[in-house]
């Protein structure tokens, strides 16, 4: 039977319903159709597509939400006040409460010089002339969580930081569900930093536990010729919550991108990054966390196209898994002929904390050039006896010498961001993670 003529699920019912719902007077009807119709073309992914097989989200999305409206103005307040995995930190903020800017709670003060900052909802009310841009990296056709997110996009930043530009503090990009009826928010962020720029970019997600909401963040990046940018994303969404997350960088000659993925919330949650290299000598170091409990899914995606020669890139990521809770870490670096003279590792290191856990463990490597320099490495596996015993024989209690332990398993990732005030947060964010949770066994 042909994919579009199958019998679509409860949740792709669902999402027609909502898609046939939106006003017909919009502006951008028509560019939401063509990627709306491209989803229905091959409707939620399943694990029979190989990039989908241990996430199999047409299993494991039952229904879905329609569009969240705007929060009221306390609403809002009090989901902010939630999003606080960054609060120690001296930074400015662009926040979206249900998928909708809320100028009342962004603050973008001492960077009014360097960067310009639009809401991509006033460009979608103009016609969504941003929303052309081709995505090289992931096409509507191919990529469920795009079309989906080019269907139901709301709001979003559009950010520029200038040539030369050198932030004076990190700019957060929050992102916050409020009320207790499900809804969809979707977002799309358009990123573009100058030559030569300096940025530390945040993220943050979060949301009421026992709502099952649905977030859909895309965000697209271009970062130019020598600059340098940190993009920090930490997952906190509620433990009822759906998370779709694609970001797609394409990095310059002699640009240095180093992104984070910190993975606590949501019942599923898949974070993706598909990003080319489209300079010479550009590097990227591609890292992150997973922390996981009860019956959560977290899973990790990433794709590097090194397109052009003399760039490196690193990816290295670690998860703790405990309880029934599953992880998944998916990693491809494609190195094609022109791309001589490449460095690519790739290492994922998961904690299996109880018999009931679970990880999928799938880096992969296709090489198209012949001098270069690649690897990959996985490992999985149980707390070491042998540290355990060390720390037990120097009086250190079971139960604290196993969170040391863990919190040490995952700092080695964390401290990789090389910020200090970032580090700070999300370790203390994972020592909380670690006081709360069930003991290891």
């Amino acid at each position: 039977m042909a994919e579009a003529e199958r019998k679509r699920t409860a949740a792709e019912e669902a999402l027609a319903r909502h898609f046939a719902a939106l006003s017909g007077d919009d502006p951008m009807r028509e560019q939401r159709a063509s990627a709306f119709d491209a989803f229905l073309q091959r409707g939620l992914p399943h694990r029979r597509i190989e990039e989908w097989k241990y996430t199999d989200l047409r299993a494991l999305m039952r229904d879905a939400p329609g569009p969240a409206a705007p929060a009221a103005p306390e609403a809002a307040k009090a989901a902010l006040a939630n999003a606080d995995v960054f609060a120690e930190i001296d930074r400015a903020r662009i926040v979206f409460v249900n998928g909708h800017f809320v100028p009342a709670l962004s603050d973008l003060s001492g960077l009014e010089k360097d960067v310009e900052f639009a809401s991509f909802g006033r460009f979608l009310a103009d016609g969504g002339a941003l929303l052309d841009r081709a995505c090289d990296q992931a096409d509507e056709s191919e990529a469920p969580v795009l079309a989906l997110n080019g269907a139901f996009v709301t709001d979003g930043a559009v950010i520029r930081i200038r040539d030369g530009a050198k932030l004076a503090r990190p700019l957060e990009i929050v992102t916050a569900f409020a009320g207790e009826e499900p809804g969809l928010q979707t977002l799309r962020h358009q990123v573009s930093v100058g030559e030569g720029a300096e940025a530390v970019i945040l993220q943050s997600y979060v949301g009421p536990d026992g709502v099952a909401y649905h977030t859909n963040a895309v965000a697209e990046l271009r970062i130019a010729k020598g600059a340098k940018v940190k993009w920090v994303k930490a997952q906190e969404e509620g433990d009822a919550a759906l998370h779709l997350g694609l970001v797609l960088p394409r990095v310059d000659a002699g640009a240095v991108f180093d992104p984070f993925f910190f993975a606590a919330g949501s019942a599923v949650a898949r974070s993706e990054i598909r990003l080319v290299f489209d300079g010479e000598g550009a590097s990227a170091g591609i890292r992150g966390a997973t922390i996981a409990r009860d019956r959560q899914h977290i899973d990790t995606t990433l794709i590097v196209d090194h397109a052009v020669p003399h760039c490196t890139s690193q990816e290295f990521f670690k998860s703790a898994i405990d309880d029934e809770a599953k992880g998944v870490f998916q990693g491809r670096i494609n190195v094609w002929p022109d791309a001589q003279k490449t460095e690519g590792k790739m290492m994922s290191q998961a904690l299996l904390l109880s018999e009931g856990a679970e990880f999928a463990n799938k880096p992969e490597l296709e090489i198209f050039a012949d001098d270069v320099v690649c690897g990959h490495g996985a490992t999985c596996g149980e707390i070491d006896e042998e540290m355990l015993f060390f720390m037990r024989a120097r009086g250190v209690p079971l139960e604290e010498a196993e969170r040391l332990l863990v919190h040490a398993f995952l700092a080695e990732a964390i401290e990789e961001i090389g910020d200090e005030d970032v580090i700070a947060a999300l370790e203390a964010r994972t020592r909380s993670w670690l006081s709360l949770g069930s003991e290891v066994r």
